[in-house]
C-alpha cells in the first residue's frame, strides 16, 4: 500500500509540530511559536461543482477513499486510516494528507477555527456553571477531561426552484346570526379553489456529510459564517481531526430539499393569499443545482461526572456551546417544593383577605 503524501508540519526552527492557530491565522509551532504563512495560489477561490455533471460522470454514490498508509516524518510510524487529518498514534505528530483521492469530491472551501483552545475552556466553564438545577458537584468542574478540535464535513447546495402547486384560498366575512339577547357575529370563510407557479433560488443550503455528530447537536450550533469560508487548503487542518464525508451528495441534496421544502411552503401560502389557506398539493422541480463540501470547525468538550461520560460541542466559529448535562433530583424537588409553598401562601392570604372582608 503505498504512503499518502502528506502535508510537512514539522517546524525548521525546532523541530516541533506545527499546528493552525486561530489566534495568528496561520500555522504556528507548538513549541517555539515560530509561524507559517498559509499560501494561496493565485486565482484560489471556492468552486462549486454542477449536480448533473458530476452525476454523469458516473461516480460512486458514496466513493471514500481507501485504506491509507499514513508515515509520520516525527517517529517513522504508520498509521492507516480514511480521514483527511489525524494524530499519529505512536508520537501524537500531525498528519494531514495533501494529494486528492480519484473518484473522492474534495473540499472546496474551510471555515478556520477562530475560536482558540482557551476561549473554548472558557465557554465550557461558563457553559457548565450556568446550568440550572445542575448538581453542586458540577459547578466545580473547571477544566475538561478531554478536549480536541475537529472539522466535521457539510454539503451546501444552491437551486433554482419551481413549484407548481393547488390549494384554496379562505377568505373571511361576517354575518350577524340569532335573535334577541342571542343575537352575535359569526366569522365565517369562503373557500375558492386556486393553483399556480411559485419560484425561489435557494444559495448554500447547508447539510452534515458525516453522520458522526448528531444531527440535532449540529442544528443547534449554527447558523454558521459561511461568508468567512476560505477557499481549501489542506494545512488548516493541522493539528485537528477530519474525517471524510459519509453522506454522498445525492443523500445529501434529498436533505438538503427537506431544508427547502417549508420555505417553498411559506412561499405558496403567502401565493395563495387571503385569511386563511389550504395547500393540497405542491410539485417542484430542481434546476440549476449546484454544490460544493466544506469543512466547519468544532471543540469538543468531554467531562466526567457521576462515573458517566458528558459531551459539550463549542462552535469553533461563533463560540456557541451546546451539550448535555446531569441534573439533580433534589434541587428540582426543592424547586417544585417551593412553588407548592408559594401557591399554598397566595390562596391562605387570598381566603384571608375575603374572610375579612
Amino acid at each position: 500500500m503505498p504512503a499518502a503524501d502528506l502535508v510537512r508540519t514539522r517546524c525548521e526552527a525546532c523541530g516541533s509540530q506545527l499546528a493552525y492557530s486561530a489566534a495568528a491565522g496561520s500555522l504556528e509551532c507548538v513549541a517555539c511559536r515560530s509561524r507559517v504563512e498559509i499560501v494561496h495560489a493565485p486565482g484560489d477561490a471556492v468552486d462549486e461543482h454542477a449536480y448533473d455533471s458530476w452525476l454523469a460522470t458516473g461516480a460512486a454514490p458514496v466513493a471514500l477513499a481507501g485504506d491509507q498508509a499514513l508515515a509520520c516524518d516525527g517517529c517513522g510510524a504508520t498509521t492507516h486510516g480514511t480521514d483527511l487529518s489525524v494524530a499519529c498514534q505512536f508520537c501524537g505528530g500531525h498528519l494531514v494528507v495533501a494529494s486528492p483521492v480519484e473518484g473522492v469530491v474534495e473540499p472546496e472551501a474551510v471555515l478556520p477555527f477562530a475560536v482558540g483552545g482557551d476561549a473554548a475552556r472558557d465557554a465550557f466553564r461558563s457553559w457548565v456553571r450556568s446550568r440550572w438545577f445542575a448538581p453542586g458537584a458540577l459547578k466545580k468542574v473547571g477544566d475538561t477531561e478531554s478536549l480536541h478540535g475537529t472539522y466535521v464535513p457539510h454539503w451546501t447546495f444552491d437551486a433554482d426552484t419551481t413549484s407548481r402547486w393547488s390549494g384554496q384560498r379562505g377568505d373571511a366575512y361576517y354575518v350577524t346570526v340569532g335573535d334577541g339577547e342571542n343575537r352575535r357575529t359569526e366569522r365565517r370563510v369562503r373557500w375558492t379553489p386556486v393553483a399556480g407557479t411559485t419560484q425561489r433560488f435557494f444559495d448554500d443550503v447547508l447539510v452534515p456529510a458525516s453522520t458522526q455528530v448528531p444531527d440535532r447537536d449540529l442544528d443547534r450550533l449554527g447558523p454558521w459564517q459561511l461568508d468567512q469560508a476560505s477557499p481549501y487548503r489542506p494545512e488548516y487542518l493541522a493539528g485537528y481531526a477530519t474525517a471524510r464525508y459519509d453522506v454522498d451528495p445525492p443523500h445529501g441534496l434529498e436533505r438538503a430539499k427537506d431544508e427547502m421544502a417549508p420555505v417553498i411552503r411559506g412561499d405558496v401560502r403567502s401565493a395563495i393569499g387571503g385569511d386563511e389557506q389550504r395547500v393540497h398539493a405542491i410539485s417542484t422541480a430542481y434546476a440549476a443545482v449546484m454544490f460544493k463540501l466544506v469543512l466547519l470547525p468544532l471543540w469538543v468538550a468531554t467531562y466526567v461526572y457521576a462515573g458517566k461520560q458528558w459531551q459539550v460541542m463549542v462552535n469553533a466559529n461563533t463560540g456557541e456551546v451546546v451539550g448535555r448535562r446531569p441534573y439533580s433530583a433534589w434541587k428540582i424537588t426543592l424547586a417544585v417544593l417551593a412553588g407548592l409553598a408559594v401557591v399554598a401562601a397566595v390562596v391562605v392570604w387570598y381566603l384571608a383577605s375575603q374572610g375579612a372582608g
